[in-house]
């Protein structure tokens, strides 16, 4: 056998054993990360989802929560729910692709805003108050324009909502997105890799602040690493810039009342182009900016979160006093600082005050 032959069968037998490392590691995820909810077939994707009906007295409208990239619903549901338990019907869910929902016919962004949509009608939420982290906020933007009539009000969490300088993201998500050779490299090295890098990756989204005991485990975030999940996230994160480009532009049509929460040490998404920008375009938007924050509202300040949330429902609150106590919390934080650069945009535009 010549050289170029053996090479070639080492290969083969390579992407054997990364493809069999890969089985046995969803194997053990799925194990340790069960469903949660309930599943309901929607627009030929069957779609995971914890409803939690409308308790009696309840003092605030339902709630829909749409998680982020690399996600699943269990990341908005273990900060939030306790906050906002027996105070209002409250809706999680794993975006097609995503968690335990499978992908079916949710290929763009508008498509898996009619799926929350339709859902919302399953379980008879007329309007709801829509709470988005990261990538979610662009699928939010794509719900209050075509659903206006269900969108009662908006609350943005470190949203990624707005075109960004270069467009770039990470090379592995573009590979991934690219037929053939992306389904070659999640069949056989996403899992391995991912395994590698998923603790340094997550100290990055939480720098400069501490990241919740057990997060990894208890919020299932490796179900991303799954073949058929990094694939829906991958190109996910393909078309977001081309989304955001094309609709950012008709921001100004969206009416509900809305809160924006950003951190001014986001180490994913410049702040200052997509929160600062969404507090230019929506009218009447409220920015709440938060110094020392990372990437993780909802973990780190859940309470303001429950508070902004009161507030596009209509009660007098105070957020940026709240602000304030968080950053009096917050202020001392520096978990992994310089480990992981904070990302930032010299645009006085659109710097908050």
């Amino acid at each position: 056998m010549n050289l170029i032959g053996a090479a070639l069968l080492f290969l083969i037998a390579l992407l054997f054993a990364l493809a069999g490392v890969t089985r046995a590691g969803v194997w053990a995820i799925e194990r340790r990360c069960p469903p949660a909810g309930a599943f309901a077939e929607i627009a030929g994707a069957r779609i995971h989802y914890v409803h939690i009906p409308a308790p009696d007295g309840a003092d605030l409208p339902p709630v829909v929560f749409i998680h982020g990239a690399s996600a699943n619903l269990k990341d908005q549901m273990l900060p939030l729910k306790p906050l906002l338990g027996g105070r209002a019907e409250m809706l999680f869910l794993d975006r097609p692709g995503f968690g335990w929902s499978r992908r079916g016919d949710n290929e763009t962004l508008a498509a898996q805003a009619d799926t929350i949509a339709a859902l919302m009608d399953r379980l008879g939420i007329e309007r709801a108050v829509i709470v988005a982290h990261s990538f979610g906020g662009a699928i939010t933007t794509a719900f209050a324009r075509q659903h206006p009539e269900k969108t009662l009000g908006l609350v943005f969490l470190a949203p990624a909502t707005h075109p960004w300088p270069g467009g770039a993201t990470a090379w592995y998500y573009k590979l991934t997105a690219t037929p053939v050779i992306g389904w070659l490299f999640s069949e056989t090295l996403a899992y391995p890799a991912g395994m590698l890098r998923i603790g340094d990756a997550t100290a990055c989204v939480f720098s400069p602040n501490n990241p919740p005991d057990l997060y990894l485990e208890n919020a299932s975030i490796p179900l991303v690493l799954r073949p058929s999940a990094f694939r829906a996230n991958a190109r996910d994160v393909a078309q977001l810039y081309d989304y955001v480009l094309a609709a950012s532009p008709a921001y100004h049509e969206i009416n509900a009342p809305t809160v924006v929460i950003s951190g001014d040490r986001d180490k994913v998404v410049y702040a200052t182009v997509h929160s600062a920008g969404l507090e230019r375009d929506i009218p009447g938007a409220e920015l709440v900016w938060i110094r020392n924050l990372g990437h993780k509202p909802d973990w780190i300040a859940p309470d303001l979160v429950a508070g902004a949330i009161e507030k596009v429902a209509g009660a007098p609150i105070d957020l940026q006093a709240m602000a304030r106590a968080v950053e009096g919390r917050i202020a001392d934080d520096a978990y992994n600082d310089g480990k992981c650069p904070d990302i930032k945009v010299p645009d006085a535009e659109l710097a908050p005050g």
